[in-house]
């Protein structure tokens, strides 16, 4: 960093300092202008300041602003059919937008429910809830049918929001211990793997192996906060990181540090 400042300069020791790493899978996009910035939680809550060094593969906001660039040009459509740009979803609101693996499939279902259950707290901070899938209109007016999905509901033919946020596919990340785990809780829950759509042209085709994830963006097309990349299948994020990005309160930047309040 060009200006070297010790957290006891910064903040009195009453304060009570604690060290906190970030998550290489979960990342709160920011801007900064070294690589090696600090980023300072400010939490009203607690009578602690947590702080944590950004490490090597946290996106930095050049990495954010190629994303939205590729996202861009990505199209999908909406339940009657119209295509919109996918930028357009959070261009003058803040949205928090899931990406199933699949239609059919029993963890996005899940993930439908997991996060509507945080519909209201949204809603209370002006925050539109959104899902995309990889398939046809048909197949996303099934899931939403289904499930009745309180947000709304997008399908991506071509996947390429999927390629341009870079998801992993393949086997190895769909078939693992903990996925498997998780199916038999889930099923223990009630939920139930569509076959029928997970075994339609769209999703064979693809081999049924593509991973989704969660980004919280706007307003402003360019304006991602928050982007969570699923390892594997199952694998939600902790949704107090996609309230806090999506509900929380703006941020500062001085002095190659970036200050975060939370209410």
């Amino acid at each position: 960093m060009a200006v070297a400042l010790s957290s006891a300069t910064l903040f009195p020791s009453r304060l009570g300092v604690q060290r906190n790493s970030t998550d290489q899978t979960s990342t709160r996009v920011i801007s900064s202008p070294s690589p090696n910035a600090i980023v300072f939680n400010l939490n009203r809550c607690s009578r602690g300041v947590n702080f944590s060094r950004r490490r090597n593969g946290v996106s930095s906001s050049s990495n954010a602003e190629d994303t939205a660039s590729l996202l861009d040009t990505v199209k999908v459509f909406d339940l009657n059919g119209n295509g919109i740009p996918i930028s357009d979803l959070w261009k003058d609101r803040t949205a928090v937008i899931a990406f199933a693996r699949h239609f059919g499939c029993v963890f996005c279902r899940k993930r439908a429910d997991y996060l509507a259950s945080k519909k209201d707290i949204m809603d209370k901070s002006g925050v539109a809830l959104v899902l995309i899938g990889p398939g046809s209109i048909n197949q996303a007016k099934s899931f939403s049918e289904q499930t009745r999905f309180q947000g709304e509901v997008y399908a991506d033919p071509s996947h390429s929001s999927y390629e341009a946020l870079r998801f992993v596919s393949g086997v190895t990340t769909t078939f693992t211990p903990k996925a498997g785990l998780k199916i038999i809780q889930l099923y223990m829950e009630g939920y139930r793997q569509d076959w029928k759509l997970s075994f339609e042209q769209d999703t064979v085709s693809r081999g049924g192996w593509q991973q989704g994830g969660i980004i919280v963006a706007g307003p402003g097309k360019s304006n991602i906060l928050y982007i969570h990349k699923d390892k594997e299948a199952g694998d939600d994020p902790d949704i107090k990181d996609i309230l806090n990005a999506c509900c929380g309160a703006p941020s500062l930047t001085f002095a190659g540090l970036l200050v975060t309040w939370r209410t």
